[in-house]
């Protein structure tokens, strides 16, 4: 009798224990950590993070396009590893993303600025632009200069590198432009408002506007709001050796037919 009430005893604060900790247990949350080529191997997939649009990465007919997609696979196929590629249009969260090992990098057309500089190791150029302004041809308060900008307000996406430019404008012109920044668009959105007449004045970077704006008869984006810019893939700090390698790898591959192909077929097709 008293060896089966210490067995029902013992049974109980063994039931009473799981249940503890069961219920104490906080959901499990995910943790990343930045990691550089050999990592990346091992797991065999690279990840990283770009913006929807018609560019960068894109669905077509239930396929997956965009030029930075088909770039780094062609990166990954030769390494053997599979690309795990996520759209995300925050540019903050990108960066966020990548800095915590998320993301290995961001691939993704990105102006190679001092300040970003701080934040990611940068591959060699894939392409040269710079910021342009973006407005309808009938507008009254046409814009011509960065003088005509004064007082004006001028729509963008949040923490992208326009913000930057536009900030050192007003330093350079002492005046005030005032900047709303975009959370829950990107550029493809702003162009579509401003041909709409939703707002007057946008910014957004030339290979982008470039790719768009054939399908807005109403748009202009002849007026240049920074010098010629690299626009360049944004590796994560934490990862030298992955920036090495991509970079001896598009150093070749830019000389290859099937480079000039893809870059054709993103940026110097013909719009609809």
């Amino acid at each position: 009798m008293v060896k089966r009430l210490l067995k029902y005893i013992i049974a109980i604060a063994v039931v009473s224990t799981v249940i503890i900790i069961t219920f104490s247990r906080k959901n499990p949350v995910e943790t990343f950590y930045p990691r550089d080529y050999e990592g990346i191997i091992e797991s065999g997939v690279i990840k990283a993070v770009t913006e929807y649009n018609a560019v960068s990465f894109y669905v077509e007919k239930g396929k997956v396009c965009g030029f930075d997609y088909e770039l780094l696979g062609a990166f990954a196929k030769e390494k053997g590893i599979k690309l795990e590629m996520t759209p995300e249009m925050s540019f903050e969260k990108r960066l966020e993303g990548v800095s915590q090992g998320q993301f290995d990098m961001i691939a993704l057309g990105t102006a190679t600025t001092s300040q970003l500089k701080d934040s990611l190791l940068f591959t060699h150029p894939l392409a040269i632009g710079k910021q342009v302004l973006i407005q309808r041809t009938d507008n009254e308060n046409h814009i011509k200069s960065a003088l005509d900008m004064a007082g004006k307000t001028i729509y963008a996406v949040k923490d992208s590198p326009a913000i930057m430019r536009i900030n050192n404008l007003m330093n350079e012109i002492a005046d005030s432009i005032y900047v709303k920044e975009i959370t829950e668009y990107g550029p493809e959105q702003l162009l579509a408002m401003v041909s709409a007449g939703d707002i007057d004045y946008a910014v957004c970077d030339e290979m982008t506007a470039k790719a768009y704006i054939g399908n807005y008869k109403n748009l202009d984006m002849g007026t240049s709001i920074s010098f010629n810019q690299f626009y360049s893939w944004g590796i994560s700090r934490k990862a030298p050796v992955l920036l090495d390698s991509i970079n001896s790898w598009l150093d070749r591959y830019i000389k290859t037919k099937e480079y000039k192909a893809l870059y054709d077929k993103y940026f110097n097709r013909k719009k609809h």
